[in-house]
Parts: C-alpha cells; sequence; structure tokens
C-alpha cells in the first residue's frame, strides 16, 4: 500500500519509473493524387513541405518526460511546447523521454538524438539508478558524460538538470550522495538546476493516476509550470 504521506509519495515516483511502460507514438501520413494528372497518367507531384527551421529544445527523460499514462499532447514537455507558442518563441519541443531508463541509457542515447541541433536540453535521469542502488559515483560521471558531450558537439546549446532523489531503503549516506550529485554537477558545467520536477504534485491524488505516482494531465499541467519557470530565461527570441 502506497503511504499517504507526501514524502513517502515522491519517493514511490522513483520506484515505477523503472518499470513503467514506454509512451505511446505514432506517425502516419495520406496523400491524394493531382486531379491534374500528367499526359501519361501520372499525378502531378506534391508541393515540397517547408522543413521546420526552429531551434530545438531536447527533453531527455524517463517515464515522467514520457508522458507514461497519458496522451503525447497531454504531457509536459507538449505542453511547455504550447506555453512557448503563446510566448511567440520560435522552439520546438522533442521529447526524447524513454520509460525505466537508467542515466547509461541515457548516455548510449544521446549521440544519436545530437545529430539535430539543439538550443537547450533539459535532462531528467538518474531516477532508475537511484531505485536500483547504484553507485552515485557511476551516476555521475554518465551524467557528466552527457553533459561533455553536449558541450563537445553543440557548445553553444543551453543546458538544464533536474534533479531526482534516491529511495530511503539505500540508507542516508546513500541518499545523500545520490541528492548531492545535481546541484555539483548544474554548478560544474553552467546548467540551470530544477530541484525537483514533481514539486507540488508528489502527494496530491487529485495531480495523480490512480497508481498515485504517475501525474495525471493535470499534474502535468503543475510540471510544465515547474519546467517553463527554469526554461523560460534562456529562451532568447
Amino acid at each position: 500500500m502506497i503511504s499517504a504521506k507526501p514524502l513517502a509519495l515522491a519517493l514511490a515516483v522513483l520506484a515505477c519509473l523503472a518499470g513503467g511502460c514506454r509512451g505511446r507514438s505514432g506517425s502516419g501520413s495520406s496523400s491524394s493524387p493531382s486531379a491534374n494528372a500528367t499526359a501519361a497518367g501520372a499525378p502531378a507531384a506534391a508541393e515540397p513541405s517547408s522543413p521546420d527551421t526552429r531551434p530545438v529544445v531536447l527533453f531527455v527523460g524517463t517515464s515522467l518526460t514520457a508522458g507514461y499514462g497519458v496522451d503525447p499532447d497531454q504531457a509536459f514537455p507538449a505542453l511547455v511546447q504550447e506555453k512557448i507558442d503563446a510566448a511567440g518563441l520560435r522552439y520546438r519541443v522533442a521529447n526524447a523521454g524513454v520509460s525505466g531508463e537508467t542515466s547509461a541509457g541515457a548516455l548510449r542515447r544521446i549521440d544519436w538524438l545530437l545529430r539535430q541541433k539543439v538550443a537547450v536540453l533539459v535532462l531528467e535521469t538518474g531516477a532508475n539508478d537511484g531505485l536500483r542502488g547504484q553507485d552515485p559515483e557511476a551516476t555521475r560521471a554518465n551524467i557528466q558524460e552527457i553533459l561533455d558531450r553536449v558541450r563537445r558537439r553543440q557548445p553553444a546549446a543551453r543546458l538544464v538538470l533536474v534533479a531526482m532523489e534516491a529511495l530511503p531503503n539505500y540508507g542516508e549516506e546513500f541518499r545523500r550522495r545520490f541528492r548531492a550529485i545535481y546541484p555539483e554537477l548544474a554548478k560544474k558545467n553552467g546548467a540551470t538546476l530544477i530541484p525537483f520536477l514533481l514539486k507540488g504534485v508528489a502527494g496530491d491524488p487529485r495531480l495523480n493516476q490512480p497508481d498515485g505516482i504517475h501525474p495525471n494531465p493535470a499534474g502535468h499541467q503543475r510540471l510544465a509550470e515547474n519546467v517553463w519557470k527554469a526554461l523560460r530565461p534562456l529562451l532568447s527570441y
């Protein structure tokens, strides 16, 4: 049974990050032949679509970022896109959240993700490392390597680091070492720190799905607000 106490629920979130289903995704396209066919009976060529040249705000994270249990357009990265558009800013959000991913998994993917030009990286990783009792120094090294690769490949990209918490069952010393990773790396790398993504959401049944762990659409609205406060000052135009 999940405790009703906010701290217990906040920590319980970490336990589910490793086991969540992957977010739903899909794509499709349709086309219809033009009425103006050529003499040979072939349809006229369709007008090419203009490429989206907006700078990318890349979200890399776990089931929280992926939007487990909600529609993709209800997950907080999509809601941040709405805020960007409403502010008249020319940025495009890319949601690269993967349920259950560790910092090592994020590191394995980062080079592929950086093939696109990234204006801002929002990195939410490490919660599943804490769940599994991984040495905090290994988590620290993985996150630092991700940030190093961003700096090498796209030095102009701005960085946002989302802090997480470890479960209490590994002891207070483990939790202390794990908690220290994020502010220390944010300071070292000049990244903007979001101390806790679930601030104002964890422990509130009105803002969570029936599992008491993952935010519902209203909860994702709050997450978007938490992220927007840190992200907005980094968007220059």
